[in-house]
């Protein structure tokens, strides 16, 4: 999610290699400013809290590839860059200053000598090139940081502040790979079981430590007095909050009622019967919460139900597709949905546009083409059964869940598969247990859903090389030499543009190929939340979706004073707006966003 930005030359030599580093960021007269993001009306303090899902494996994002885990422990560890979340352009981290070799394959960070652990030990290039190495050690699940940092090979301290990493190629990525990692305490992490480190954190780097944690119920993260740089200008009007509690549930149904009973504060909502027919009202009447609707330039996810294709009879194309034939989209999105969802035909919807046009067809519910599709790959109904079997064997699909929302969708697939003859049996589990499941590729079937990145990288999920690794993303175990070919074209690829054309052609491929059956997608935040914060009028980050409230949002104490008198009056608080376009209220060249009349 960087760009590689040309500067005024500084030279360095690196002993180690005696290569020659011709470019260094930041360039020269840069100073740090506060995020245009931010609002200057901020202030410190209060607590917010929110929807977390259920209760994670782990709360080390290293190993436990999901969103709350990487939300969790970004506000605990640092990585040697920063990224620029309006640009996306690189800004200083623990590096306050980067430089990048002649030859592109060497990459030098000097770290702020400001920096320090919350043990009050100083944070080294020790602690990087320990850091660096534990990610890469093949004994550690680590498995999608790996992938990222595949083509770097070494790392060495050229003194107690410096780390040159060595990259084996030029790759348009390297840079981006040398700062996936956080950086984290040798001191600390050196006499543990890496991969047994879950839920305790003693010594961290960033503004946050981690708090109590009540399991199965919630975990909360407290602001440090002490963080290293918490007086630099880049931190104003960001995490305000004292206290940030993600909750716990085992069920979103569970939430949404703990949300109305006013247990936390803030719930996106992913369903859109919820959005339709649950948010009406007193409390929504008279805005004690906030029914919202945020369109940003946030990444469209692609969800869908994956299929393991490293198993029959998945590995069958022709299966594969008449599976797709046989999920009644249509039906789902008016019976269920009330129509709120366009359904998928691709795997980066946003990369399609007016000049862009998606050449990919929508999958139509069509039995009959499905039974055409099974028949060719072998498959036949017998008539004592009535099952549709291969070699005598039936086809039995096993489908992994970790939520009992999904059933109703389920229920109306399985009648479609009975009426071909396959049966479908649900597996359901928790949060956890799926996760174990996923990681060692136990799964026939199961719905995952993606999140994005405004600049795409089809590696870790789409590249052959991924397909075996553990906990990996490439979880249908994708092969395609082609794929792997266009891949390997964007290597030297610095133009964003120039990559996204190659990944519209691996997006036809994928189209049909068929690892997963698309299901739908929508391209805005859903939120609702008491009505008791201040926030800048984008609400949300211009790539983010719900959980960067807890960046820009600040404890009000007026607006909460008159939250509460409102509840305990009976009135009605002025509405915010209903919808929120973050490119209409937003001035770039402004250090605030411009502010938008309400929607009564």
């Amino acid at each position: 999610m960087t760009k590689i930005r040309l500067v005024s030359l500084v030279l360095a030599l690196i002993p180690a290699s005696g290569a020659l580093f011709a470019e260094e960021f930041p360039a020269e007269g840069w100073e740090p400013a506060m995020s245009p993001l931010a609002s200057e009306f901020a202030e410190p303090g209060g607590k917010i809290s929110m929807y977390a899902a259920q209760f994670p494996k782990s709360f080390n994002y290293q190993i436990e590839n999901n969103v709350f885990a990487r939300e969790i422990f970004r506000l605990m560890f640092e990585p040697l860059l920063g990224s620029d979340q309006v640009t996306l352009e690189d800004s200083p981290g623990l590096a306050n200053r980067w430089s990048i070799s002649e030859d592109g394959l060497f990459f030098t960070f000097h770290l702020n000598p400001k920096a320090k652990w919350s043990d009050g030990k100083p944070l080294t290039s020790e602690d990087v090139v320990w850091s660096f190495n534990a990610i890469k050690n093949p004994d550690h699940l680590t498995g999608p940081l790996q992938n990222v940092m595949k083509r770097l090979v070494k790392i060495e301290a050229t003194d107690e502040h410096t780390v040159v990493i060595e990259a084996e190629e030029v790759h348009w990525k390297n840079l981006q790979a040398c700062s996936a990692f956080r950086v984290m305490p040798k001191h600390w992490w050196k006499d543990q079981d890496f991969n047994k480190v879950n839920f305790e954190f003693p010594v961290v780097s960033g503004p946050y430590r981690l708090g109590e944690v009540n399991e199965q119920h919630y975990a909360r993260l407290e602001k440090r007095e002490d963080y290293w740089n918490a007086d630099s200008v880049e931190n104003e009007g960001i995490l305000n909050f004292d206290t940030i509690e993600y909750r716990f549930y085992s069920q979103r149904d569970i939430a949404f009622e703990a949300f109305n009973k006013g247990e936390f504060d803030l719930f996106a909502v992913y369903t859109s019967s919820r959005w339709v027919k649950e948010t009406e009202g007193e409390r929504f009447a008279k805005n004690w919460v906030v029914k919202q609707s945020v369109h940003n330039s946030e990444p469209v996810v692609f969800q869908g139900f994956a299929m393991n294709m490293r198993k029959k009879p998945y590995d069958d194309k022709r299966v594969r597709k008449a599976l797709s034939h046989l999920l009644d989209r249509e039906r789902m999105n008016q019976t269920i949905m009330f129509n709120q969802y366009d359904l998928s035909k691709s795997y980066w919807t946003d990369l399609w546009d007016a000049e862009h046009p998606c050449p990919n067809e929508l999958i139509e519910f069509d039995v009959e083409k499905a039974r055409a599709l099974l028949k060719e790959a072998g498959w036949a109904v017998n008539p004592k059964t009535g099952k549709l079997e291969k070699d005598g064997k039936a086809f039995v699909i096993n489908f992994l869940t970790r939520d009992p929302s999904t059933t109703k969708f389920l229920l109306i697939y399985e009648e479609a598969l009975k009426d071909v003859g396959i049966e479908l049996e649900i597996d359901q589990k928790d949060w956890a247990a799926w996760a174990r499941d996923m990681d060692e590729f136990n799964y026939d079937m199961t719905w995952a859903s993606w999140g994005g990145s405004p600049i795409k990288d089809p590696e870790t999920m789409w590249y052959s090389a991924t397909a075996d690794v553990k906990a990996s993303s490439n979880i249908t175990g994708f092969k395609n030499e082609k794929v792997d070919a266009l891949i390997d074209s964007t290597r030297e690829m610095y133009s964003v543009e120039e990559r996204h054309e190659v990944i519209r052609e691996i997006d036809q491929i994928l189209y049909e190929e068929t690892p997963y059956i698309l299901l739908w997608h929508v391209s805005y935040a859903r939120l609702l939340y008491w009505n008791k914060f201040g926030m800048p009028d984008h609400v949300l980050g211009k790539y983010d979706g719900e959980w960067s409230a807890v960046d820009y949002w600040w404890n009000d104490e007026f607006q909460a004073d008159d939250f509460e008198a409102a509840k305990e009056s009976g009135e009605k608080l002025p509405a915010p707006p209903r919808e929120v376009y973050f490119d209409k209220v937003f001035d770039a060249g402004a250090a605030t966003p411009v502010a938008i009349e309400p929607v009564q």
